[in-house]
This record gives structure tokens, C-alpha cells and sequence, in this order.
């Protein structure tokens, strides 16, 4: 594979907002602690963060959290998940969804940009340790979004009414895999029988025979990147939420971090950006069983209601139940940041570009909690393009930044260049407009009345002139039929619905392809401070 890069700024589809971060504008520097730099992070490690950081817990906790699993740490990870407990260990996190069969490619890029990142850190600052961490979003109750994945053009689905039946708004982490044979049988036909297919059976089959998603998630994650230490956390633990209830009290009391929130959200509006991710009063989901829903105070602020249920506690008896039950209660996007900081040295999240947007609204509610606002990191972007399409781009004239504009525009620009001059009218339309001119003149010149009916010939004239070169337009796309077919074929591989192919494909296809190779050379090439994307293209 050849290595080379594309500039983000130029490809179509990222906010502004992202784009003006990646390139440092001023204008953003007040929404957030230090920059993504080498230097950043040596001005945050002088200042010692998280110095009474609760480590112990925290290792202790993923420890169980793995014998529980029953995975056996190799050596890295082991070694990492001891170090934890020491002061001179920062952690560097993702988070994502607990996507089925690791979703689309950018979970992979995002899990080893944060390793690469702890490396990179390691060796810019020997005498401590950084952990790369996975943070499972075992919580999320959106099933729609983590229950497909794309692979070889075909949709996977694993039907709602199939893994949690009724069940409106159930943590996805507890969601049953038994239900998914059906569909790892078909997966596994997709696959094929090469030495690599087997492979991937081998891991889908050990990881997915575990009885719940976030089980089967950490497993196959696991099996794919444990050897270069990552850790992987479930924050659906009891003791974890233990250390966070006061943030959560506060949060159910006083509504702390809605007008906090609303103040970062009114920095980004004033800056002429889009907030994305608005606050709500309380920013809690209450959990037990299969549930997870929302909490809301009532208008006389006398009962706490659990949203869609019949729940409710007063005031006292919520305190009681956080107090006793705090596994019971579940941040939302807004309190979950706060909550990771809460409980891990954490000093970056490596995040895409909607989660290093909605971060942005989030610095002054750090602030109030006199919790450590991380250094936001951007994941790296990747493109992989075969020797087929990358021959196609070639011949069009086509870079990846060009090929992420419209399927239209990449169209008209093409037959502009082939089209011939003899299927333009350009000159007869001009010389008509000429000989017009003259009549409508010499007849208005007649008679006044003459002069209308006059311009409405031309302007049937040049109906007709236009209606003829469409026509001719026509007979030429059907002599370019197989080029524009080609061109079709290319932006869909690479800009798969117009998007980016990092976030519709799946991984499998490429490990297929290159087996283990894939990941290492992932492993190598990805630069968590590099700011443009990654292009691999396939050698002949």
C-alpha cells in the first residue's frame, strides 16, 4: 500500500466548527483548556492534574471487570491495569456505542488514534505512564443506531422486535446476544471460507457466544486490540457511580449544570456555530431492569418522575434511592463527560468531529465542578482506495478531496471537459440574438406594437435552440454511458452515500483482504497529531 495524505479542509462534509478547531482559530481557544499539541500536553502535565485522583478504585474495578468477563488480560493491558493505581498514571479515552460487530470503520481508527496517543505520550514523558482507554457506552439505549452494519454493499440488521421485543428504551449493554445467530450464520456465508474469514469466525463466534452486547463488544474488541494494553471500561458499576453521586445529587437538587451548559452553547451561537447538544434541566436517566428513561421534576418541583412510567420518588426518597442504588442512575451525553472525568486521570479524549463540537459547550461546567477538562483530540480519518478505483480517479482527474463533491457536480464537470464543440450552440445562439436584435428594431421602428410579438419569437427561438442542444447533451452522455458509470461506481466506493466510507463500512472486507496486516498497518501509520487524512491506496 502506498501512503499518502488528503487535507480535511478541503473535503466536503465537516462542520466549520470542526475544520476551524483542527486548524487552531483563535476564535475557539476560550471553549477549551489546552491544545491538541505536544505542548498542550506538557503544559497540562505540569500542573499535575488528578493528583488525588481515586486510582485504586478504578483498578480495581476494571480488574473485576475482567475477571467477570472471563478475559485474560495479555501482558500490556495486565501491566496497564496495574499501573492505574499509581499516581504518575494519566489516562487517554474513547468512547463509542457498543456498535454490532465494531459497526463502521472509524471505531478502529478512533481506538488506536488513543493508542498511539498513550505511546506518543510515553515517549515524550518517560517517567510517568498513559493508559489508553475504550470507554463502552454500555448505557445508550439507542438500538436503532448500533444494530446494522454494511458490508460488501449489504445491510446487516439485528431486528429490534428479535433482541429486546416491547422493551422501549432498554440499555443497549444488556441487550441479549442469543438472539443474533440468525444473523452471524448469514454474516459467516457473507464471509466466505479463506484463512482469514476463518479468522474472523473464530472471533465472532468466541466474542458472541457471551450473553449480553457489552459483554460480546468488550470480548471482540479485545480480541482485536488487547495486545497493544488497551483498557477497556464499563462505567455501569456500582462503585464507579458511588464516587460520582454528589455530582448526580447536586444534579437532581439544584440542576447544576443546565445553566452552565447554556452558557457554552450561547459562545458557540455568538461565534456563528450550531450548538449540539442541548441541555436539559436534569440530565439524568434513571435504570432498573431492562429500563432506562429519563428523570423530570414536576412544575411544582414536589415529585421526580421517571419519563414514560409510572415512577416516581420525592425528594427524599430519591436521595435514599441514589444513595443505595447508584448503578440506578445513568448520565446523558451532557453528565457523561463529567462523569469519565470524574473517575479516570483522564487528560484526552480522542473524539470525531460532532463529540469535539459538543465538548466545546461543556468547558464552563468543568469549570464549576473544579473537575479537569481534557485536551480534545481529534481521531485520525482514513481512506482506503483499491487499485481499481484509484486507476478510475486517475483517469478522471479526480484527488479525494475533489471526489467528496456531489455525484452532479462530478458529472457536469466531466462531460463539460469531453463534450465536443460540435454538440455546443453557443455561436448560433449568439448569432440569432444578433439577427434579432435587428428585427425587433427595424419592427418596432414599423409599428410600436410590433416589437412584443417580436421578442416573444426570439425568445421561441431560443427554446427551441436550448430544447435541440439538450437533446444533443443527451446523445453525448450516452456515448460517455460507461464513463459516467465508472465514475458512479468510484464516488460510491469512496464516498458511500455521499459520505464518508469510514463511516459506512465495516472493517471485516479490509481484514479479509489483508488479514492482520490491516490492523498493523493502522497501528503504524495512524499519528494522533497528524491533521490531515490518511489516504492507503492499493499497489498494482
Amino acid at each position: 500500500m502506498n501512503k499518502s495524505f488528503a487535507d480535511l479542509e478541503s473535503i466536503n462534509g465537516f462542520a466549520s466548527i470542526f475544520k476551524d478547531y483542527v486548524s487552531g482559530d483563535e476564535k475557539l481557544k476560550l471553549l477549551y483548556g489546552q491544545d491538541p499539541t505536544a505542548e498542550g500536553f506538557r503544559n497540562l502535565l505540569l500542573s499535575e492534574p488528578f493528583s488525588s485522583s481515586n486510582r485504586e478504585l478504578l483498578a480495581d474495578v476494571v480488574q473485576q471487570q475482567y475477571r467477570s468477563a472471563d478475559i485474560v488480560p495479555g501482558t500490556r493491558t495486565a501491566e496497564n491495569i496495574n499501573v492505574l493505581k499509581q499516581k504518575q498514571t494519566y489516562t487517554v479515552c474513547t468512547g463509542h456505542q457498543l456498535c454490532l460487530f465494531t459497526g463502521p470503520l472509524y471505531f478502529i481508527y478512533k481506538i488506536i488514534t488513543t493508542i498511539n496517543l498513550a505511546e506518543n505520550l510515553k515517549k515524550a514523558h518517560p517517567d510517568l505512564n498513559f493508559v489508553p482507554v475504550y470507554w463502552m457506552a454500555s448505557e445508550d439505549h439507542d438500538f436503532e443506531e448500533i444494530n446494522h452494519i454494511q458490508i460488501f454493499g449489504k445491510k446487516l440488521i439485528w431486528e429490534k422486535e428479535l433482541a429486546v421485543g416491547s422493551i422501549v428504551s432498554m440499555p443497549v449493554g444488556k441487550v441479549q446476544t442469543s438472539s443474533l445467530q440468525t444473523l452471524l450464520s448469514e454474516l459467516e456465508q457473507i464471509l466466505g471460507n479463506s484463512e482469514q474469514a476463518n479468522v474472523l469466525k473464530g472471533l465472532l463466534k468466541e466474542a458472541y457466544q457471551k450473553s449480553t452486547l457489552s459483554e460480546a463488544t468488550r470480548h471482540f474488541t479485545h480480541q482485536l486490540l488487547g495486545e497493544y494494553g488497551l483498557v477497556i471500561i464499563d462505567p455501569s458499576d456500582a462503585r464507579l457511580k458511588a464516587s460520582f453521586a454528589s455530582v448526580m445529587m447536586s444534579e437532581l437538587e439544584h440542576k447544576a449544570n443546565f445553566e452552565q451548559v447554556n452558557k457554552g452553547i450561547e459562545s458557540l451561537e455568538k461565534l456563528g456555530y450550531q450548538s449540539q447538544v442541548n441541555p436539559r434541566e436534569i440530565n439524568l436517566f434513571y435504570m432498573k431492569d431492562d429500563l432506562r428513561s429519563r428523570i423530570e421534576l414536576s412544575e411544582d418541583g414536589s415529585l421526580y418522575h421517571i419519563l414514560n412510567t409510572e415512577i416516581s420518588f420525592t425528594k427524599e426518597q430519591i436521595k435514599k434511592e441514589l444513595n443505595e442504588h447508584p448503578e440506578r442512575f445513568s448520565p446523558n451525553v451532557v453528565l457523561r463527560p463529567l462523569y469519565q472525568q470524574c473517575i479516570m486521570p483522564n487528560i484526552a479524549y480522542v473524539g470525531g468531529p460532532g463529540e469535539i463540537a459538543y465538548w466545546l459547550e461543556y468547558k464552563s461546567m468543568f469549570h464549576v465542578n473544579n473537575i479537569q477538562f481534557p485536551i480534545l483530540v481529534p481521531r485520525n480519518f482514513v481512506m482506503w482506495v483499491d487499485s481499481v478505483s484509484s486507476s478510475r480517479m486517475e483517469k478522471f482527474g479526480l484527488t479525494v478531496e475533489t471526489l467528496s463533491r456531489s455525484l452532479p457536480d462530478l458529472e457536469k464537470d466531466y462531460m463539460q471537459s469531453v463534450r465536443s464543440d460540435g454538440s455546443r450552440l453557443d455561436e448560433e445562439a449568439e448569432q440569432i440574438q444578433s439577427v434579432f436584435a435587428s428585427v425587433i428594431l427595424k419592427a418596432g421602428a414599423a409599428d410600436s406594437t410590433l416589437k412584443v410579438p417580436a421578442e416573444a419569437e426570439l425568445q421561441k427561438v431560443q427554446n427551441g435552440l436550448k430544447n435541440i442542444e439538450a437533446k444533443m447533451l443527451k446523445a453525448e452522455k450516452q456515448k460517455q454511458e460507461t464513463a459516467l458509470n465508472q465514475l458512479k461506481v468510484l464516488k460510491q466506493k469512496l464516498y458511500p452515500g455521499g459520505i464518508l466510507q469510514e463511516r459506512v463500512e465495516n472493517f471485516m472486507p479490509f481484514y479479509l483482504k489483508q488479514g492482520s496486516q490491516f490492523l498493523e498497518a493502522l497501528k503504524e501509520s495512524l499519528d494522533p497529531f497528524e491533521r490531515r487524512m490518511i489516504v492507503f491506496t492499493e499497489k498494482d
